[in-house]
């Protein structure tokens, strides 16, 4: 297949496009930059200029795929409505490419939209107070594109994709704990966050390319749900500060605006997702990923 894949030099993306060569797929990766332009030709696939927010720039590197996986979103927590809005077009112009084909279109969105408390599998519909987070976009643009003829389909990540070169959820809690010197959970920190490799939620994506039918939703879960005070801990250790409790007005103070996340209890499970595609994720783990000490170098 030829695959148009979104965010294609990014973290995830660049694993997925990875994944895809080897696989012997072809791969046009959309990129903005003279050096993103480069990663993809050294990594064995073709570039496709332009970006979210060059629409007819999706729509022609869409309409000349076999499917896309779309991996690119942006990452700034202090413009979510202006993230809605180029979410939600990008996806408009992906979908018009591609509507009334069988061509598959896979949507990144994100396992921490789910309430919290019980062990969420993939028929649970989000339902997070963050109503103006891109992720809410990708969840009701993957159903909107599904009744238009699309084939749409939603990957569900956790908060925690991991792997060296991550600068995500893991090194915003290590960066807050070396600048308040200590490594904070909140309460008795037994809420839960899943995780995946980048490596496993890329191998996830193309199974869901080759395999997956339109209309459902995968969850790239390799580890249900790991105690917040053991991630916590770990970062603590590293670090040689304290690993201490805050309550939830003192994490406000202690997280900021991370105080949401550090506090979100998501038990997800997988097991319909492996069932589904014979996804099997391999990789090492999120705490043991961490004690290699990648994490640190920066």
């Amino acid at each position: 297949m030829r695959v148009f894949v979104t965010g294609a030099t990014g973290f995830i993306g660049s694993a997925v496009v990875r994944e895809l060569i080897g696989a012997g797929h072809q791969v046009l990766g959309l990129t903005r930059s003279d050096a993103g332009a480069q990663s993809l030709i050294a990594a064995g696939a073709q570039v496709h200029r332009g970006d979210l927010m060059d629409l007819e720039s999706l729509r022609s590197g869409a309409a000349k795929a076999d499917g896309v996986i779309h991996t690119a979103f942006v990452h700034d927590f202090t413009k979510f409505q202006e993230s809605c809005e180029i979410e939600k077009r990008a996806l408009e112009a992906l979908g018009s490419a591609l509507a009334g084909s069988s061509r598959p279109l896979l949507i990144s969105s994100g396992t921490g939209l789910l309430k919290g408390g019980f062990l969420a599998t993939e028929e649970y519909v989000s339902a997070s107070s963050l109503s103006s987070s891109p992720r809410i976009i990708s969840e009701e643009m993957t159903g909107l594109l599904t009744e238009r003829g699309v084939c749409a389909s939603a990957v569900r990540l956790p908060p925690s994709v991991h792997g060296e070169g991550d600068h995500g959820f893991i090194s915003i809690l290590i960066k807050i704990a070396r600048e308040k010197g200590a490594s904070a959970y909140i309460g008795e920190g037994l809420n839960r966050w899943p995780s995946v490799h980048r490596f496993d939620a890329a191998h996830l994506f193309r199974l869901a390319l080759e395999k997956g039918v339109g209309g459902v939703r995968y969850h790239a879960v390799a580890e249900e749900g790991i105690l917040f005070r053991d991630i916590a801990g770990i970062i603590g250790k590293h670090l040689n500060v304290p690993v201490v409790s805050k309550s939830m007005e003192e994490a406000a103070a202690h997280f900021d605006w991370f105080s949401y996340f550090a506090a979100i209890d998501n038990h997800v499970s997988s097991e319909r997702t492996r069932e589904q595609l014979g996804w099997q994720p391999k990789q090492i783990g999120l705490l043991q990923d961490i004690d290699l000490g990648h994490y640190f170098r920066s």
